[in-house]
């Protein structure tokens, strides 16, 4: 869907790995400043208004465009990576050592 949008507009030349990273920040950037200046945001958003919920989703929807689009130009197969690093951090925070704590793996 996303590769067809783009070669649809020929814009495929412009989206080498760096542009791609740098579009990826610069929309983590955008989400960010929803979030700035707001304090302690709860579960849910209930501080914000429709409008900037909203908005938060046309963000996050950005980032993850992107984010799918720079695995896609550096052919990283995304599922089997997030499934490769889940079962490391699995390895790395076990539960009987991990379990309601926030410290880092080095020091559990």
């Amino acid at each position: 869907m996303q590769v067809d949008f783009i070669d649809k507009r020929n814009w495929d030349q412009f989206h080498s790995p760096r542009n791609v990273l740098l579009a990826l920040v610069g929309e983590v950037g955008e989400l960010a400043e929803i979030f700035q200046w707001k304090g302690e945001v709860t579960e849910g958003l209930p501080e914000l208004t429709e409008k900037e919920r909203d908005h938060v989703g046309q963000e996050m929807s950005d980032v993850l465009l992107y984010l799918v689009d720079l695995a896609n130009k550096c052919h990283v197969d995304l599922p089997s990576a997030v499934l490769a690093k889940m079962e490391q951090n699995g390895r790395k925070y076990p539960l009987d050592k991990a379990y309601g704590r926030a410290d880092k793996y080095t020091d559990l």
